[in-house]
């Protein structure tokens, strides 16, 4: 499964060189995670209410190409790894046919005190797999 998420870059997010600044990418890809959990039904929101959580433990992130003020950038996430506590999920942005930054982030699901913890049953979706 392959999520694709695009939005416009605006210019609080450039930098004096006029280029998103490389912190905002990291927005970028948080947003496009958010909708990827959507896309495949996980309700981030109810899994908070219930107690749980997915936090990021790790980002390993290339950038490749600048982006500029009102370029169309698109998003790519797609899981490439899952186990029973945690997983892997792939990220591109890209501009048209560019890859800008290649991105892979490592979640973990955590409990209320934010300890790793076995997904439930009902949070262990199918789209979390590769």
């Amino acid at each position: 499964m392959i999520s694709i998420s695009t939005l416009q870059v605006r210019t609080y997010e450039c930098d004096s060189y006029s280029h998103v600044n490389n912190a905002n990418y990291l927005n970028y890809l948080e947003y496009a995670r958010h909708e990827y959990l959507k896309d495949i039904g996980f309700d981030y929101k109810k899994s908070v209410e219930a107690g749980y959580g997915v936090y990021i433990a790790k980002i390993e992130i290339e950038y490749k190409k600048p982006a500029f003020l009102d370029d169309v950038l698109t998003v790519k996430s797609r899981p490439i790894k899952k186990g029973a506590v945690s997983g892997v999920i792939e990220q591109q942005i890209l501009r048209g046919e560019d890859l800008i930054v290649s991105a892979k982030v490592t979640w973990a699901f955590v409990d209320s005190k934010g300890q790793p913890v076995k997904i439930p049953t009902e949070w262990d979706l199918p789209g979390l797999k590769p």
